[in-house]
């Protein structure tokens, strides 16, 4: 890896209008950020449109995230690929951050700590779950903004297209590889979809796919469960 690795951002969208436009302006403002890629999955709202004006590289997927990160990350061109969430933010030092990171040749992935925006207090204790994801279970959560080198993640047979569970099951390709680690920076991301869905009702369908996934289920199995809840 240089000196100065580059960092290609993917960004999955589906009517995300509303959030894109300050996470982009953050991301912009990355000195090490070389190109961002917005895969969109067929927004009827401005996404496209806010994506464009940006500067944004714009590729029109099917929807389903898995799939959408597999195709941005089989375009980039940095050495560094970070997928973000269209309504997580990034700090100022991610680019630093996330390049002290991967400094050591044992390190292939990892992903930064996280803290929500405006939760409500049953989701406090966002350090302590992202210390237990990586220390217990040896995973990271996508909305943490999961970064990996280039060159390893196409060793590992890319992004996982699934249509859920594509965290769980891109951290388990890549441990083979090498380490994950969480960079010295805490992204902030938002906690909408918690509040509208219900924030117990949210944890326990959490839960228990996470569970059925452990016991064997497979991702499409669990996406028509998740679904159905």
């Amino acid at each position: 890896m240089s000196a100065d690795p580059r960092i290609s951002v993917v960004i999955p969208t589906l009517n995300e209008a509303s959030e894109l436009p300050e996470t982009l302006r953050r991301v912009v403002a990355i000195p090490e950020v070389l190109e961002i890629l917005v895969v969109d999955g067929g927004s009827q709202d401005a996404t496209v449109a806010f994506a464009t004006a940006a500067g944004c590289q714009v590729i029109s997927s099917q929807r389903g995230r898995g799939n959408q990160l597999r195709i941005g990350a089989e375009l980039a061109r940095g050495e560094l690929v970070l997928m973000l969430h269209a309504d997580t933010w990034l700090p100022p030092n991610a680019g630093s951050a996330l390049s002290q990171a991967l400094s050591a040749p044992s390190v292939v992935a990892g992903a930064f700590w996280k803290q929500f925006r405006h939760p409500h207090w049953l989701m406090r204790g966002s350090r302590w779950r992202c210390w237990t994801r990586r220390h217990v279970f040896g995973r990271v959560a996508g909305d943490q903004g999961i970064f990996v080198r280039r060159d390893v993640l196409q060793q590992a047979g890319g992004v996982p297209n699934v249509p859920l569970m594509e965290e769980f099951e891109l951290c388990r390709r890549l441990r083979p590889f090498g380490r994950l680690v969480l960079a010295d920076a805490t992204v902030l991301t938002s906690s909408r979809r918690w509040r509208e869905r219900g924030v117990v009702r949210t944890y326990v369908r959490m839960w228990e796919v996470t569970f059925l996934y452990y016991l064997g289920y497979s991702p499409e199995a669990l996406a028509v469960l998740y679904q159905a809840r």
